[in-house]
């Protein structure tokens, strides 16, 4: 079984709200999983052109 996410209850709060996803699933959430979806998150918030990053998140397909 796995361990809920280390993340302070401040981060975890911001990140439910920034990711649409409830506080308990969050929490439960795989951290590769969550990662992946900050990534994406912060590419939004930048809305910057192609970068390393971008061509990485195409491959999970």
């Amino acid at each position: 079984m796995m361990r809920p996410l280390q993340i302070s209850p401040e981060t975890a709060l911001t990140l439910s709200k920034q990711l649409g996803v409830p506080l308990e699933h969050l929490m439960h959430m795989p951290q590769h999983i969550l990662l992946q979806k900050i990534a994406e998150l912060s590419k939004k918030n930048t809305d910057g052109g192609e970068t390393n990053d971008s061509a990485e998140g195409k491959e999970e397909a």
